[in-house]
């Protein structure tokens, strides 16, 4: 692989990060947003936590309720209607709701070296509205303008959608709300305007029909989007039939805009492969991976809350150095470090 594993992985440990209250505890902390900041490398962690009691015979879900106030359902296990049989939520077998078994919320962390990391002790960014009352998951950072866009999944009772916040110096921040309604997620803002424009990969997630492809859209004012065309879609079988998705934003380089994104077979092992399209067409792939460009190896990433998992919300380069922060396992964020115009010579023609 192109990409080489830190020697100190997994460099954030759920066990590293506080509980934003006493009376939870952290499961999770991963699929992290990545920028540069002044002289420092920043994070947005995706930390999930659940109540630290444990009710025997019961599960606890904890979300928003319709007055913003964090609830804990509590759903007895010998209740019949329901599907324990997946850890991360609880499925109503009749009405086919969902309920989660932990919420997340957004953390910021701080590192001068890219890899010994402070910290924050409370949430960044917290559920706050309706549409985020399951949690708030997998910020993907991008600078332009002055400014950082923050995009994030927002999760709620009524599907899966992508809201926007911006700052600029990660102390203050401005909620914009949401941009892409359900069901849509795995958005990844381009770091630069093209034709005027600005220009962002999604992925739309179909029901009866279609696969969950990555798909480009333009806006004037990144809120209101258009012009939607797809890009990469899922193979009928191998590593990327079960979706592909956006992971960290593109970087710029001389060859083209490069992209790493993620793909899961139907099993739901996830890796990640990575593209190349021409500075001015975003929507035309020239290179791509025919194979991973990463996999699930480690016992951190084969082992864990859900196994067999590599996912990228961020990367950031200086110079040739290319180093990808990645949730392993749905649990904690390692490190892959590697030369930029390695993996972008690594790439095959289309």
């Amino acid at each position: 692989m192109v990409l080489e594993r830190h020697p100190q992985n997994p460099i954030i440990r759920p066990q590293d990060v506080q509980p934003t209250r006493p009376d939870f505890e952290v499961i999770g902390a991963f699929n992290c947003g990545a920028t540069l900041f002044n002289d420092e490398v920043i994070l947005l962690l995706r930390v999930a936590e659940r109540p630290k009691e444990v009710i025997p015979g019961v599960v606890r879900c904890p979300h928003l309720n319709p007055h913003g106030e964090l609830t804990i359902l509590e759903i007895p296990r010998h209740d019949d209607r329901y599907d324990f049989g997946d850890s991360r939520f609880v499925l109503n077998r009749q009405t086919g709701e969902l309920w989660l078994t932990s919420i997340s919320h957004l953390r910021l962390a701080r590192s001068h070296d890219g890899v010994h990391f402070t910290i924050a002790e409370q949430a960044w960014l917290y559920a706050e509205q309706t549409l985020e009352s399951f949690g708030v998951e997998d910020a993907r950072i991008t600078h332009l303008g002055g400014q950082y866009y923050v995009n994030y999944t927002a999760v709620s009772r009524y599907g899966i959608a992508t809201g926007l916040a911006c700052t600029t110096d990660f102390e203050s921040i401005q909620r914009e709300g949401i941009i892409f309604p359900p069901s849509n997620r795995d958005v990844v803002i381009f770091p630069q305007k093209m034709n005027g424009m600005y220009v962002c990969y999604h992925r739309p997630m179909p029901g009866m029909f279609g696969g969950y492809h990555i798909w480009m859209a333009t806006s004037t004012d990144l809120k209101h989007w258009g012009e939607h065309r797809v890009v990469l879609e899922a193979k009928p079988d191998g590593w990327e039939s079960g979706r592909v998705g956006g992971g960290a934003p593109p970087i710029y380089t001389e060859a083209g805009w490069l992209s790493i994104y993620h793909a899961a077979d139907r099993h739901d092992h996830y890796c990640l492969g990575a593209f190349l399209t021409p500075h001015d067409h975003p929507e035309t792939i020239i290179r791509i991976s025919r194979e991973p460009i990463f996999s699930p190896q480690a016992p951190y990433e084969t082992e864990g809350f859900f196994g067999n998992v590599v996912f990228t919300c961020g990367a950031v380069a200086q110079g040739d150095l290319l180093r990808m922060y990645y949730g392993a396992a749905d649990e904690c964020v390692a490190l892959a470090e590697g030369s930029l115009a390695d993996l972008t010579a690594s790439l095959e023609a289309v």
